[in-house]
């Protein structure tokens, strides 16, 4: 399989570079801070309401609200949204363009009021379409940031987690995103969890090298409880696929097993989001060379 490494080397290389693009944060007022905030409520109303189909405020392509100040890769959405919290309800209280706020823009236009109209009331719009929680950075000097997908959310070891209703805050908490297990592997951060999986993998005693090829870029799923619970080819997820590219299942299959027997016995710490444990995919390309030897390719 090593031939088609290099085709998927060309499409990591090549995938769009505005959806990849690191994005800017909405902000969210709460008790007289002004908080980066990964949440984008202003979006669930768009999609719940209406499809724009790409257009905000009559603009074809979303980049900048008015259209006047051109192509944005860190801000796909096209506006930034300033988020209030008031006497235990959640306001939208602006719509500017992206950056105003990076780039001190003196008066920054809002423009609540063409995306809203009548749902403005004393300059605000109550998020009366949002359940659910959302999070921010608690204020503390051993916090730490734990995770970043590399585009926009962000997971901090400790979050202030507000739970919302309909508008209201129903619940607030402070949450740690962190549980170290007595015997778990550490993994605060990715790269070490990466390294630990492909130590397991060069470590374990492989068969059948002379017969197949496992080269690969594999995608190793660690579940809530910290154990590994799924090993796939990441560009063969469907049998059409496995059967179009490789020489026989029963290498596929070869390559699959191996790997998740080394990973068997592995117990990871738990990692949370929002103060719930979550899943995690971690890829890892490797080469497996003819004297036996394993390299991680990236």
């Amino acid at each position: 399989m090593k031939w088609i490494l290099t085709l998927l080397i060309f499409s990591v290389c090549s995938q769009n570079s505005f959806a990849s693009s690191p994005q800017v944060p909405d902000y969210l007022i709460y008790k007289k801070d002004t908080i980066p905030t990964y949440n984008l409520l202003v979006e669930h109303y768009l999609q719940k309401t209406q499809d724009d189909k790409g257009r905000l405020f009559d603009l074809s392509f979303r980049n900048s609200i008015d259209g006047t100040l051109g192509s944005s890769l860190n801000c796909w959405r096209g506006y930034q949204a300033i988020y209030k919290i008031e006497n235990d309800s959640l306001f939208v209280t602006e719509l500017i363009n992206c950056h105003s706020l990076k780039d001190k823009t003196p008066n920054p236009n809002n423009y609540l009021r063409e995306l809203f109209g009548d749902k403005v009331k004393n300059n605000k719009v109550f998020i009366d379409w949002f359940s659910g929680n959302i999070s921010f950075p608690s204020k503390r000097n051993n916090n730490t940031e734990l995770r970043w997908d590399g585009v926009f959310e962000r997971i901090f070891l400790y979050e202030t987690i507000l739970t919302i209703g309909t508008g209201k805050v129903i619940q607030t908490k402070d949450e740690q995103n962190y549980i170290d297990l007595k015997n778990g592997i550490e993994r605060l951060k990715q790269y070490s969890t990466r390294n630990t999986i492909f130590d397991r993998i060069k470590n374990y005693k492989w068969t059948k090298l002379d017969k197949f090829d496992c080269s690969e870029l594999y995608s190793i799923t660690i579940g809530k409880d910290g154990k590994v619970t799924d090993v796939t080819m990441t560009e063969y997820q469907k049998k059409e696929s496995i059967k179009e590219y490789w020489d026989t299942k029963r290498e596929y299959n070869h390559c699959i097993k191996s790997i998740q027997k080394s990973l068997s016995n592995l117990q990871f710490d738990i990692v949370k989001r929002k103060g719930e444990p979550i899943e995690e995919k971690v890829s890892i390309e490797m080469w497996f060379n003819k004297d036996g030897t394993i390299e991680k390719l990236d």
